[in-house]
C-alpha cells in the first residue's frame, strides 16, 4: 500500500528574506563571467556570503603518529569543545577588494601539479586566495600515513596581467581550495572543492552543474544561515595505477565541527564514498546532511519567468526519492513566487537526489552551457540514518546565475552539543543515477489552463499533464484498463484521464484542479498509475500555489457562448 506522503509545507518567507544558501555555486560553463578562471573554475556567488561565516583555519596534523580518519575524528571532537575562531580576512591587502579581472588572471602552473611526475592516474591543482576567498585553508599530502604540509609558493602560480605581485606575498599564505584531473583528460576537472564546504564533480559528460556541501546549518529559517567551512584538506597520494583517490577534510563553524573522508572513483558516474562524523558545538535547529544545491528557473511545468528565448533553463528538474519502505517518488522542481519549504518524512531512506532527467537538447536549445548535459547527483545511504525527512527548499529567482534549489536529509532527533553523529553514504555524479524505479517513471510534467477546448470556461481550474514511460507500460494490452490514482490536499479534481501515448511508448495522465475560492494555500498533488489495484509507476508529487482571485483569468475567446 502506498503511504500518504503529503509533505509538511511552509510558504512563509518572502524573497527579501532569502539566506546565503540561495546565492551559491555557479556552474563552470553556465556562469560565464564567474567561471572563466583557468578554463573551468568554481567561483560562486554563494561564496560572497558563505565566507562571511567562515570557520577557523588552523594548521592541523598529527605529531609523532600516523594520520588516520580516527585521529581526524578525535581532533574534530576536541575542537567542538573549544571556542570557535574565525580567520576570515587574514590575507594581504593586495588580495582584498581586488577586481574580478585581476583574480581571473591567476593561473596554477600545470608543472606544479601534485603527482604530475609520478605513476598516478590523478593530478591535483590548487586555488589561490583572493577576491571572495579570504580565509586561508591548509592542504597536506598524505603518503604512507604521513602528512606533509603543501607550502604555498608564488612560483606555483602565474599572476598574468593582474596588479598582484606574487613575490611580495607571504610564504605562509595558504590556499583557497583544490581541484583534480584524471588521466583521461589532464585539462578538464573531475572534482573541485572551493568555497565554504562546497564541492562539485562530473561523470562521463565532463560537465559541471549542481553542487554539494559538507553540511548545511539552519537553511531556510527566519535567521541567517550558517556556512560551515572545510578548513583543512589531506590529499592521499594515489597508489600507482589506482583509479581511486582519497581526500580527508576538517569542517568547522560556530555551531559544529566535522571529519570527512571522500573516496573518489571517476567513471561513467563518478562515485564518492563518504564517511562523516559531526560534532555540534551548540544546539542546531535544522541540520542538513548530504546537502545538494541546484538551479531551476524555467521548465515545461513552470514558466513563471519564461521570458527567455530558451524553452527550459535548469540544472536539475526534479527531486527523486527512494523511501525506506520502497516507494519511488518524483517531485518536479519549480520557481515559486515565494520561498517554499517541504519536508518528506521517512525512516532509513534508500536514496534521494536532484536529477536532470530531461536530457534532450531540443528542450533547452542552449549550445553554450549545455543544460542537457548537466549531471544528476544521487545520495545512497550506506548506514542507518534513522528517522528524519528529505527537505526541499525552492527559492524564487529571476536569473539563471542564482542557485535557488536546496535538498538535504534532516534527522528527526534534536541536535545537541556533545553528540557524535555518524553518517556514511555514496554519491553518484552523472547523467543517469545508478538505480531507478523498476516501474514506469515520470518523463514530463506540463501545466496550463484547465477546462474543455471549445467550451466557455465558467470558473478557474488548472490543467496538469503527467507522462509516464518505462516499466511494464510497453506490455499493456489495448483492453487493459489503466487508471490514474489522483489525490489532492485541497480543491476539486475533475476531467481525469489516463490514455496511451505512442510517442513515448507510455501513458499520459491528465486532470484539472479547481482550487478553493477562499484560499491561497499551496495544494499538494499526488498521482500514480495502476491496473486492478496494482501500481504500475512511481509516484508523482507536486505542489501548486493557486493565484489570487483577481488573477484567475479564464482566457475565454470572444466567440464562445
Amino acid at each position: 500500500m502506498l503511504p500518504n506522503l503529503f509533505p509538511e509545507q511552509k510558504n512563509v518567507y518572502p524573497q527579501s528574506m532569502m539566506t546565503a544558501s540561495s546565492i551559491e555555486a555557479q556552474s563552470s560553463s553556465r556562469r560565464g563571467r564567474l567561471q572563466r578562471m583557468v578554463g573551468s573554475v568554481l567561483l560562486t556567488c554563494s561564496v560572497l556570503l558563505s565566507l562571511s561565516a567562515c570557520a577557523a583555519s588552523k594548521q592541523a596534523s598529527p605529531e609523532g603518529e600516523e594520520f588516520s580518519y580516527a585521529w581526524l575524528k578525535g581532533y574534530a571532537r576536541t575542537m567542538a569543545s573549544q571556542p570557535y575562531e574565525s580567520h576570515k580576512g587574514e590575507v594581504p591587502k593586495s588580495l582584498q577588494g581586488m577586481s574580478w579581472d585581476d583574480y581571473q588572471q591567476f593561473h596554477f602552473k600545470k608543472k606544479a601539479a601534485l603527482w604530475r611526475d609520478q605513476e598516478s592516474q590523478f593530478r591535483a591543482e590548487l586555488f589561490h586566495l583572493g577576491l571572495y576567498f579570504d580565509t586561508p585553508i591548509h592542504i597536506y599530502e598524505l603518503n604512507d600515513g604521513k602528512a606533509k604540509p603543501i607550502e604555498y609558493s608564488s612560483s606555483m602560480f602565474d599572476y598574468g596581467k593582474s596588479k598582484v605581485k606574487g613575490s611580495q606575498l607571504p610564504k605562509d599564505l595558504g590556499f583557497a581550495g583544490f581541484r583534480m584531473q584524471f588521466n583521461t583528460d589532464w585539462e578538464r576537472d573531475i572534482v573541485a572543492f572551493l568555497g565554504a564546504s562546497y564541492f562539485r564533480a562530473v561523470g562521463q559528460e565532463m560537465q559541471y552543474g549542481l553542487s554539494a556541501r559538507g553540511l548545511a546549518v539552519d537553511t531556510a529559517l527566519p535567521k541567517p544561515e550558517e556556512f560551515p567551512m572545510f578548513t583543512n584538506f589531506w590529499l592521499e597520494k594515489p597508489k600507482p595505477g589506482s583509479n581511486i583517490t582519497t581526500v580527508y577534510a576538517l569542517l568547522d563553524s560556530p555551531s559544529v565541527t566535522g571529519a570527512y573522508r571522500f573516496d573518489i572513483e571517476p567513471g561513467e558516474r563518478l562515485k564518492m564514498k563518504v564517511d562523516v562524523a559531526v560534532y555540534p558545538r551548540k544546539a542546531i535547529e535544522r541540520l542538513g546532511v548530504a546537502p545538494l544545491t541546484s538551479m531551476f528557473m524555467v521548465g515545461e511545468n513552470d514558466r513563471r519567468t519564461g521570458y527567455d528565448w530558451r524553452p527550459e533553463i535548469h540544472d536539475t528538474d526534479g527531486l527523486a526519492m527512494h523511501t525506506g519502505n520502497g516507494e519511488w517518488i518524483w517531485r518536479p522542481l519549480g520557481n515559486p513566487e515565494n520561498l517554499r519549504f517541504n519536508a518528506y518524512s521517512d525512516e532509513n531512506p534508500k536514496g534521494f537526489g536532484l536529477l536532470q532527467r530531461d536530457r534532450n537538447f531540443d528542450h533547452y536549445q542552449d549550445d553554450g552551457v549545455f543544460y542537457d548535459k548537466r549531471p544528476s547527483l544521487w545520495i545512497e545511504p550506506t548506514s542507518s540514518w534513522g528517522k528524519g525527512s528529505v527537505q526541499l527548499v525552492e527559492i524564487p529567482t529571476l536569473d539563471e546565475t542564482f542557485d535557488n534549489i536546496v535538498a538535504f536529509w534532516n534527522p528527526a532527533e534534536p541536535i545537541l552539543p556533545g553528540q557524535e553523529l555518524l553518517y556514511s553514504y555514496n554519491m553518484y555524479w552523472g547523467g543517469i543515477p545508478p538505480v531507478q524505479s523498476p516501474r514506469a517513471r515520470v518523463v514530463d510534467t506540463f501545466t496550463g489552463i484547465g477546462g474543455v477546448v471549445g467550451q466557455k470556461r465558467k470558473y478557474y481550474s488548472k490543467r496538469f499533464v503527467v507522462d509516464f514511460a518505462g516499466g511494464t507500460l510497453p506490455m499493456i494490452g489495448k483492453n487493459t484498463q489503466v487508471k490514474a490514482v489522483i489525490s489532492t490536499s485541497a480543491g476539486k479534481v475533475e476531467i481525469e484521464s489516463a490514455r496511451p501515448l505512442a510517442s513515448i511508448n507510455g501513458y499520459r495522465a491528465m486532470f484539472d484542479v479547481v482550487p478553493p475560492e477562499d484560499s491561497l494555500e499551496p495544494i499538494n498533488l499526488r498521482v500514480y498509475l495502476e491496473v486492478d489495484g496494482q501500481p504500475l509507476s512511481e509516484t508523482w508529487m507536486y505542489q501548486w500555489s493557486p493565484p489570487a482571485q483577481d488573477d484567475r483569468e479564464l482566457h475565454n475567446a470572444g466567440h464562445l457562448q
